[in-house]
This record gives C-alpha cells, structure tokens and sequence, in this order.
C-alpha cells in the first residue's frame, strides 16, 4: 500500500505540466468569447508550450524510467547490504520452522554456512514448534542459552499474504505459505550476570527469636548463665559468620541477622541446620534450647524486607516455635519444623488475652461465635466456653452451626431451653448474617484459615473479629484480626478456652452440662489424654472438673451407635500399608452413617496401635470433598505432608480438604507426596 500510495504522487508530479496544458487550454477558450485576437495569441503560445512539454515528456521518460530503477536497485541493495552486515543475528524462517536465510553474524554464531536449512530447533531446543505458532499471532520472546552464553530471542511474524510489486514484475507467495518467522538475538549474558550480581548482593533481614529463654535460663545456676549465654551467642555468630552476616543482640533473646542473599541459597540447602544445632548446647540446662527465625525478602524496600522478617517470625511463633519461615513476597517456605512444638508453662498470655477478650466483648451488643464447618467436639466445646464468657458480663451469643453431625447431636441437644438456654443459642449462617452488624464480635474458634470457617460471609461482613485456635497457621489466614490467640503447643481449642475462662472473671460460673462439653472437647482432641498433651492440659481439665464436669457423663455423651463402630472396624480393617511404614485406608460412607469425617479420625487414630505403622491416613468422601485425617506418634511431622496437600493441623494431628477429585486420585497424590518428601528428606523413615 505504501509503495502503491508513492507511485501515484510520483505519476501525478511528473504529469503536472499536462495538467497545467489543460488549464491554459481552457482559459484560451474563456478569453476568446471576449477578445478573439488576444485569444489567438495564446492559443499559439500554448500549442507551443504543449509541444514542448510533449516532446521533453517523449524524449526523457526512458532515462528518467532508468533513473528510479536504477535508485530502486541503489536502495534495495543497500537494505539488503544492511541486513547481511546487521551486527544483529537475524535469521528467517518458514511456518514449519525451517531456516530459510541468516545473516552473516548469525552465520558465524551458530558456526553454520548460508547453505544450512534444517529446523531452527536443531541449533536451539528451546525455540519450539509452539512457540512457532505462536510468534503467528503475537510477537513471542524466548530466552536461550548456546555456547554458553544467554539470547533473548526475539520472534517476529512477516505477513506476506500482499503480493510484492517490483516495476512489471509481481511475486506472490504461496497460498498455503503462512508467511515467514524472522528471529533476532540479543546477547544478554552480561545483563543477566550483573542482574544475577545484584540480586546476590541484595540484603535479607532475619529475625532471631529464643523461644524458651526465660525457661530455659531460669533453671540454671547464676554462675552458668553467662556461660549458657556464651554459648548460645558463639554458636549464632559463628553459623551465620560464615555467609558474612551482621549479627547482632537486641534484646536477650531477640537477635537481627543480616546478609546477602547469596548465601540464602547455602542456608536452605541445608535446612538451617542451626535450629537443630542449638538445642545440643547443654550448660546444667534440662530444658533444649530452640530458637525460630524469620527471613524476610522479596522487595526492593529495606523497610518491606523488615516487615515481611516481622511476618515470618510472627508466623514461626504461631506454628510453635522451633523452626524457619522465610518469606519471600506472598511465597511462604518452612524449614526445621521436625522439632516438637515449644510448650509453655506459663500462663501470663493467656491472662493477657483474657483480660483483651473482655474488653471487646464488653464493647459489643452480641457475640457471634462459629468454628469450622461440620464441628466436631472441640470445635462446640470452645464454642460453648465463649458462650459462658458472654453470660457472665450480659452480651448474648450465638453459636453458628448448620450441620449437626450424628456424634455432636447428643451434645447440642443438652442445651435446652428447659435448662434456661434461650432458643436462638445455636443458629445458621444466613441466621448470623441477619443479626451481624457493625456492633457484633466475630470470635472464630478451633481453625484460622477463612475457607474452613461455618460462615465465610461473616468474615468480609465485620472486621471485628477474634481467631483463638491451637492449629499451625499456613499461608491461608483470617486477615487482620482485632485480637488473635494461637497456640500450636496447645492440645485444643477447647483447652485454649478453659485457660481463658479462669482470668475472665474472678469467679466465672460454669454449669456441669458446659464443663462437660468443653471436656468433651479436650477429651477428643488428646485422645483420651494420649497425645498432645502437657501441663497445661491437666490444669485445664482439673478446672473444668472442679466445675462439674463428670467424666462418666462424657463417656455417656461420646458413646457411638453399632454401626459406627462397625464402620470404623471396616476401615482398619481395609487399610493398607504402603512403604512399609505408613497405614492408608478409605472410608466410603453409607446412609446409616451420620458422621463419617468423625469416623475416619478415629479410624486413623487406632491405626496407629499396630506395630511398625509411624504414620496413618484415613481418606473420607462426604459432601462432594474428599477429607484426609492424618495421624502420627513422634517420627512423622504429617503436618508437613498435609500443608502440600492443601491442609494443615499440628506435627501428629492433621487433616486437609481436597475438593473436584476422586478418592483414588486423592490418594495417588497422598503416596506422590510422601515419595516426594523421603526423596527430599523431609520425613526419614
């Protein structure tokens, strides 16, 4: 079109005398009808200027033909003179990928002769067939790599449907050519190199926290204590001295870290083996030292990096202490959490959270309490507890439950109103989002992660909410919380609550028949008192029975019909080992069964009484989700296994939720896991 639009200006300037010839001719004619004599004089000037014109146009159009071919092959020759001589490798080629022509330095870069015409893949496998295609409808970029050196290889799409005018001559392309592919390399070796400098040069900022310290320091001897210091802070310094870092003490038990990201590399690779390391020091301390640290990365604003190690090693803390968070942007990476979970005799944060959660409650009309959905023991157990803490300053509360499962109907139906329990104790979520306003408390118990919760709508509806729970937070948490209590180390939500309740007020009242749900709840959760548990746990138990709770009733509340039994039989005896040292079984529930999910964490908890079995999975169907409940004793961290699964949960206990797949494809991604991780060394057998 452009050459077409430069032809016709051309034709138009060199007839422009003819054109003007016709406008003399024209006013010769307008003249004459007032002056034939003066018409007559420029008649004949005019016959005299159109012969000359005429005459000159004959007898110079073929030297002036010759001229503009002779321009044109001039500057086609020099195009083409460019582009061989492009300091650029440029290359051509078909639809098909074959190379059709290259330029002299894209000859002497692949070391092949003009004559070369095979598929541009044989000299670079990353340059595809696809991406071929692609470079069709878009231009399409590709980095590769040849003679050890990095190419971004720019593709570029050459229409040639137009035909190509060239003087009488007319090429058209083949109707079944799609065209041609032009390609050009840029050598980008030494940008990616000082690129790849920069980013090792880059500072990381860690946070180093002594989780034990005061527990730890307290036990030993004055004269010890500096020497147990010493020890801890020549261990520190000579871990992180090695990459380079600056270390330094900012409290006693608060170090910042600083160093190049370079060496983040070196400190992944080996799980930063210092969190293991730390808790060999022995100084007349009974007690392990443990440390967590946050690593915060990912942004070119030191004071972001800050706040994402602040994130990381809050984050650390929340799942339990004793382990690495690194946080690098919105990618979260865990490492040392092998470990067990830090307890704390102390119960100073508990009174800290009590006296808060007061305050909010107090600030209020109503409280609206909710767990996860389909609530087990624990889950209605600290619900009920919040519930007791509403009563004793005069708030209501309102317990969200939309399916009552078989195991739980006994527990929530001895909350009648005969008993002075008002009728909308527990109601459902469209309920809840009725009496939800900006003057409601949302308190979320047993979980942290918003998709798990009763009534999600609730989370996006107020932005007063509380999260008190005892499980690991992932990646996936309830945003900005007003109060937030969590507590890996702890046995349940249930035992969280108890705690909660003895500084809520000097002397809360607790009916048997709520002291019996809560005990319920700690009851399920530590199996029967066998796993998870630690001081605490007992003290919140004691406290609950001095309030009448019954454990005979309990047992009573808890028993099971003959067919759950016969189904949690069916499921051991179904289960199949599989490396030798993990039970895996499946629970496909029938219409007699209430509570399958309640039925499979009990299967996956027997399990684990056979010898030679370190950990046990117990895959549910039941309302359109695939449920995993996952057990272990101390060897196994199925937390871990569970997080890459899309769950959560605690080193022994732990589940997750899988939706759109089937039972057998759920558990090929079970066992692909665990094959993955004993390949990583993240679980040893």
């Amino acid at each position: 079109m452009e050459a077409l639009k430069y032809r016709n200006r051309l034709r138009r300037y060199l007839r422009f005398p003819l054109y003007m010839l016709i406008i003399f001719i024209i006013g010769c004619i307008a003249v004459g009808f007032v002056d034939k004599k003066t018409a007559g004089v420029m008649t004949a000037f005019v016959a005299c200027y159109g012969i000359i014109c005429i005459i000159y146009y004959k007898a110079n159009l073929k030297s002036f033909k010759n001229t503009i071919v002779e321009y044109a092959v001039h500057y086609g020759t020099v195009q083409k003179e460019l582009i061989k001589k492009f300091r650029l490798p440029y290359v051509l080629l078909d639809s098909t990928g074959r190379i059709m022509w290259m330029n002299e330095e894209f000859c002497e870069l692949v070391d092949k002769s003009k004559t070369y015409n095979k598929s541009i893949t044989s000299l670079f496998p990353e340059i595809t067939r696809e991406g071929i295609e692609h470079a069709k409808d878009d231009n399409f970029d590709i980095h590769i790599e040849y003679n050890e050196r990095k190419y971004l290889a720019c593709l570029q799409r050459l229409d040639m449907t137009e035909p190509l005018s060239g003087g009488n001559m007319v090429i058209n392309m083949d109707e079944s050519a799609d065209g041609l592919v032009a390609i050009i390399l840029f050598d980008e070796t030494d940008i990616q190199a000082t690129k790849a400098k920069i980013n090792d040069q880059a500072m990381v900022m860690a946070l180093l926290y002594v989780d034990n310290y005061d527990e730890v320091f307290d036990q030993v001897e004055n004269a010890k204590r500096s020497m147990l210091l010493a020890l801890l802070d020549r261990k520190i310094n000579k871990y992180f001295g090695e990459a380079e870092s600056i270390v330094r003490r900012l409290e006693k038990d608060k170090y910042l870290i600083v160093f190049q990201h370079k060496y983040l590399e070196q400190f992944e690779k080996d799980k930063f083996s210092i969190v293991e390391d730390i808790t060999s020091i022995k100084m007349g301390n009974d007690k392990d030292i443990t440390i967590s640290i946050g690593v915060g990365l990912g942004s070119d604003n030191y004071t972001q990096k800050a706040q994402y190690a602040h994130m990381a090693i809050d984050l650390a803390l929340a799942r339990g202490g004793c382990q690495v968070v690194v946080k690098n942007g919105q990618n979260v990476s865990y490492y040392g959490t092998h470990g067990k979970e830090v307890e704390r005799t102390t119960r100073v944060k508990a009174r800290v959270k009590a006296q808060a959660l007061r305050e909010l409650m107090e600030t209020r009309e109503r409280i609206i309490v909710m767990g996860h959905n389909l609530s087990d023991a624990d889950c209605l157990g600290a619900s009920v507890g919040v519930y007791c803490a509403g009563r004793e300053i005069g708030k209501p509360v309102n317990i969200v439950i939309d399916t009552i499962t078989g195991a739980m109907r006994p527990v929530v139906e001895s909350f009648t109103s005969k008993d002075e329990y008002p009728a909308d104790m527990f109601i459902t979520s469209e309920q809840a989002i009725n009496l939800c306003n900006d003057n409601t408390l949302i308190m979320v118990v047993d979980t942290n992660r918003p998709s798990y919760v009763e009534c999600p709508g609730l989370l996006y509806k107020n932005k007063n909410i509380v999260v008190i729970d005892h499980h690991r937070q992932v990646e996936e948490i309830i945003e900005n919380p007003i109060l937030s209590y969590i507590e890996p180390y702890a046995s349940s939500a249930s035992e969280m609550i108890a705690e909660v309740l003895q500084y809520f007020a000097d002397k809360i009242t607790i009916t048997p028949t709520e002291a019996d749900c809560i005990y319920a709840g700690i009851l399920i959760d530590t199996n029967n008192f066998m796993t998870k548990t630690g001081v605490r746990t007992f003290e919140a138990a004691a406290f609950l029975r001095r309030n009448g709770a019954e454990v005979t009733r309990v047992r009573k509340m808890l028993r099971e019909n003959m067919e759950t039994y016969k189904a949690r039989a069916e499921i051991v005896r179904n289960a199949t080992t599989y490396r030798d040292a993990f039970a895996i079984s499946e629970c496909e529930p029938d219409g007699n069964l209430e509570s399958p999910t309640v039925v499979g964490a009990q299967a996956a908890n027997e399990l684990l009484n056979i010898v030679g079995i370190k950990a046990s999975f117990v895959l549910t169907k039941f309302m359109d989700k695939i449920y995993i409940s996952s057990r272990s004793i101390d060897e196994i961290d199925v937390q871990s296994i569970m997080t890459r699964l899309g769950g959560g949960g605690h080193i022994n206990i732990a589940g997750a939720q899988v939706q759109n797949r089937t039972i057998e494809e759920v558990r090929e991604a079970l066992e692909k896991t665990i094959d993955e991780m004993l390949e990583e060394g993240e679980i040893k057998l």
